[in-house]
């Protein structure tokens, strides 16, 4: 995890966006409104990113590293990124949904906002907004605080297996999140009853850190990009990471599946718009994701952070996401939350 802005700022940028215009998504296009912008129109203006959970997570990074490569490319002027919190990242949902048209707003999402929506039994659905593109995935890690006792990850299974109502596990989303399915799955996958699980959640990684550099959860499980700079700080240590292929990020972890332990999981990361919004609007989106994803500096920006590329948009992204949804609420139905 990196450096964050703090809740407060979060909070007040959020109540800045209430207060902007719900028009529609500005590109510079040629003289006749039929055809398309040039190679070299202006960057497209007015655009909001919602980030639906506390800053310093992995929905918050990915949010304004996008931002970040947008604007510096001349892709976008200014994106205006902002928190909204809460649920789960339902209450997010629900406000992309109530904006329907509103071209200018999108939000940043994931397998998280999948989940949440069951387990906090939304009134509003990601079948209602515009799929936009996924950009990214993300491995795992499991990870404890340095002076942890456990020195790898076969010794804290162990510690696990033997009383696991009293081992806390914290992650960073909700129940049905990407962070609540994988302490979920592994435990499963070494022989323990999920439903004995003690889970913990957290209002993104901005609120999972301090609680492991605590002690008040054993370990934790969440995306390994949000634990980098305390990795390399020596505040935390990752036991293992959730890929097939060992990180480079990360060179020091091993795969669960090198351990031993057959289980692979990846999260990804997504942007969604409101429902109901032009076919203009959303070519802009779809337009300058496309030129963010096709940029030297995203490439370099996943590199840095170990994320893999997924690029889709679109209805392609549509299946993706309608997939993903039956694929959670299978799960969460074993589980008893949904």
């Amino acid at each position: 995890m990196r450096s964050r802005p703090t809740a407060l700022l979060g909070a007040a940028l959020a109540a800045a966006a209430l207060t902007l215009s719900a028009c529609g998504a500005t590109a510079d296009k040629s003289a006749d409104t039929g055809s398309s912008a040039t190679a070299d129109a202006k960057p497209a203006t007015g655009l909001q990113l919602m980030v639906p959970n506390a800053p310093g997570g992995g929905y918050d990074t990915t949010a304004r590293t996008a931002a970040k490569v947008l604007e510096a490319g001349k892709i976008t002027n200014q994106i205006q990124v902002f928190n909204l919190p809460g649920a789960g990242g339902t209450v997010g949902l629900q406000r992309i949904v109530n904006e329907k048209g509103n071209g200018k707003l999108a939000m940043q999402m994931g397998l998280g906002v999948v989940g949440a929506a069951y387990t906090q039994k939304s009134k509003a659905t990601l079948a209602e907004t515009t799929p936009i593109a996924k950009l990214i995935e993300e491995a795992g890690a499991i990870v404890v605080p340095k002076d942890s006792p456990y020195k790898d990850i076969n010794a804290l299974v162990a510690a696990w297996k033997a009383d696991p109502k009293k081992f806390a596990v914290g992650g960073g989303s909700s129940p049905g999140g990407p962070d609540h399915l994988l302490p979920m799955q592994l435990a499963k996958a070494v022989g323990i009853d999920p439903k004995d699980v003690n889970f913990v959640t957290y209002d993104g990684g901005g609120e999972l850190l301090p609680a492991l550099l605590g002690n008040k959860i054993a370990f934790g499980a969440s995306g390994f990009g949000e634990f980098l700079d305390q990795v390399e700080a020596g505040a935390v240590r990752v036991l293992a990471v959730t890929s097939a292929e060992p990180v480079p990020a990360l060179k020091d972890a091993p795969t669960l599946k090198s351990a031993g332990i057959d289980l692979v999981f990846t999260n990804w990361r997504g942007i969604v718009a409101p429902p109901g919004i032009s076919a203009e609007d959303k070519k802009v989106w779809v337009d300058a994701l496309t030129k963010m994803h096709d940029s030297q500096a995203w490439k370099d920006e996943e590199a840095k952070r170990g994320w893999t590329d997924a690029f889709q948009t679109g209805d392609e992204f549509g299946t993706f996401l309608k997939e993903q949804d039956a694929s959670v609420a299978e799960i969460l139905k074993q589980l008893g939350l949904a």
